[in-house]
């Protein structure tokens, strides 16, 4: 079977030649494989298409994708949005006592598999221009899982809440107070139960579009929470979060479980282990199809995920596997001082932040941990020289290119320009192509107004932007942000093989364990009362950094035996107090 998906936001049918049609071996004897719509824009003729992928090649702006697939995923299609456009294979079926985990790149389908679970899309199964009713539907479904479930659905008996991906737009919906919003929903959970799951006790005055990206995400969680259902959706309920928040959602989503159908999309892959029990992996190309394959138990998910290869079907996903170290980095770090600081602090009236003494060495990427408030972003604002410190002294004259935290895209003009405008030469090098550019996906997006990009677009041009400038230190303020599993992988790779070729030093904030477990040498750890006094120490030595960490988050970490990734533990099991009894918090070898 042969897909043709024409992807409508890259095709820039205006600025090219018609290559794609110019160069299709069938048009140009005569056979109308190719026409232009109404848009201008080019319909391929799936029928027709012999799959020589010329047109692929020659298009400038890479929008066209000719795919293979199995025979046996043509009657398996579940949506088509359109002519060359989108289509999903397969769903999930929820199940009760069970978190169901779903795990896949962006774009490939499963925001829309949650629409169709929760009944407010109705698959059209491929028939997108005389999309079938609800009972056509139940009637092509007869016999399985998923008729059973829809029908319920689709006749009332099962109420469903969903907790939206992108909770920054929720001000855009609501307004007013948190306790207006939260007072609207009250049903098994009631508002003053809420606020203490979630710590909104301090929120419920303030008004919604005040509120930060964290305390936004608390808000929706609670909502969803608060609703009387029977299915539960979170898509992304980590965003925003510190690692200590992060586990407390995890555990209240398990314990919801036990009488409800719980599906989760979730990209912190430490997370998704720690709280789902099944979990369907999504596989595909991003805006042309997605696939669902069958639940597995959560270990060998993401085992099959980071490997790239679905044993049971022969398909390879991913070009290489996603690898981790079985040992910890070395301790002993020789190469001289790039910067010391002493005694840092800046006091904000509200907030005071106190930095001890500590040196970044030539060559190392440090990692920076701690709770959401405590300073982090003050620090590496500090030494970008964003910040003027009250007190103490940071000793070295060097470059600094800084990432922040929060990006906006109100750059007028392409990708193209606002790189090459930075810095033609190295953005325009093979070199730079190959090493950044094309790994973080960017390549496609180089046509694109950067106004127009989405989050996750927009921060792998600021981590791109990053990399471009000329310095000794780079500086990266939660790059993990808005990026999916495989986009976090890719960027962690891409940051710590560029420190390593260039010589050049590094340091990340973020909070997901994976992506600094990848990419950092040492480890800074922020703790102190959140919101009032800050204290930053280190960089200490990966093991000594994260063993001080995760012991205030009291939780302990093992290798998996076969892809040496870290798992969290259950608490309270044998491997756990045992870690806890030896110290060993994080770089246990215990499989």
């Amino acid at each position: 079977m042969r897909i043709a998906v024409v992807l409508q936001d890259r095709c820039q049918n205006r600025k090219c030649n018609k290559e794609c049609y110019k160069f299709c071996p069938l048009v140009r004897t005569g056979v109308e494989c190719i026409v232009f719509g109404e848009k201008g824009k080019p319909i391929i003729s799936e029928t027709l298409c012999q799959g020589c992928g010329i047109c692929v090649h020659k298009c400038q702006f890479d929008a066209i994708k000719i795919i293979g697939l199995s025979d046996e995923l043509s009657t398996e299609m579940v949506h088509q949005y359109g002519e060359n456009s989108f289509r999903l294979y397969r769903i999930p079926i929820p199940k009760k006592g069970v978190v169901t985990g779903i795990l896949g790149p962006n774009g490939i389908g499963k925001t829309t598999a949650i629409k169709i679970l929760s009944g407010e899309l109705i698959p059209n199964l491929g028939n997108y221009e005389e999309p079938p009713s609800k009972d056509e539907v139940l009637i092509h479904y007869d016999g399985t899982e998923v008729k059973a479930y829809l029908t319920e659905v689709y006749e009332g008996r099962v109420k469903t809440a969903i907790k939206p991906q992108y909770v920054d737009l929720i001000p855009k919906a609501a307004t007013g107070p948190v306790r207006d919003l939260l007072s609207k929903v009250e049903g098994r959970v009631t508002m003053d139960e809420a606020a203490v799951m979630f710590d909104l006790e301090g929120l419920l005055e303030r008004d919604i579009s005040k509120l930060s990206g964290g305390e936004m995400q608390r808000v929706a969680m609670a909502a969803t929470i608060m609703k009387d259902a029977d299915v539960y959706f979170f898509d992304e309920p980590t965003s925003y979060l510190d690692i200590y928040q992060r586990v407390k959602i995890a555990r209240i989503i398990k314990k919801l479980s036990e009488d409800k159908q719980v599906v989760v999309i979730e990209h912190d892959l430490a997370i998704l282990d720690f709280l789902a029990d099944a979990v369907n992996v999504v596989y595909g190309s991003e805006g042309a199809f997605g696939v669902f394959t069958q639940a597995r138990q959560v270990r060998t998910a993401i085992n099959v995920y980071l490997d790239g290869y679905l044993p049971e079907e022969n398909i390879r996903f991913r070009d290489r596997p996603i690898e981790f170290f079985a040992s910890p980095p070395r301790d002993d770090w020789v190469t001289a001082d790039l910067l010391s600081f002493e005694g840092l602090s800046k006091d904000f009236g509200e907030f005071r932040l106190d930095v001890t003494g500590g040196s970044v060495k030539m060559g190392e990427t440090v990692g920076v941990v701690g709770p959401n408030a405590t300073g982090k972003t003050t620090f590496v604002k500090m030494l970008a020289g964003v910040i003027e410190p009250d007190g103490g002294y940071i000793d070295g004259k060097v470059k600094v290119s800084y990432k922040p935290q929060y990006i906006t895209g109100d750059y007028e003009g392409s990708v193209k320009d606002l790189l090459y405008h930075q810095n033609y030469e190295k953005a325009s090098s093979s070199f730079f192509e190959g090493e950044v550019i094309d790994p973080l996906g960017v390549k496609h997006l180089m046509d694109k107004d950067v106004k127009t990009l989405s989050g996750g677009e927009l921060q792998r041009v600021a981590i791109t932007l990053c990399l471009l400038a000329d310095a000794d230190i780079y500086l990266f303020d939660e790059p993990s942000a808005y990026l999916d599993s495989n986009q976090r992988m890719n960027a962690a790779r891409t940051i710590r093989r560029m420190m390593e070729k260039s010589g050049r030093s590094g340091m990340v904030v973020d909070h997901d364990i994976y992506f600094l477990d990848m990419v950092s040498d040492s480890m800074m750890v922020f703790g102190g009362e959140p919101g009032v006094h800050g204290i930053g120490e280190g960089p200490f030595d990966m093991r000594d950094g994260m063993n001080k960490f995760l012991s205030a988050v009291d939780i302990t970490f093992r290798r998996d035996a076969d892809s040496h990734r870290p798992r969290i533990n259950k608490p309270g099991s044998r491997l756990d107090r045992e870690q806890k009894s030896d110290g060993e918090y994080y770089y246990s070898q215990t499989p």
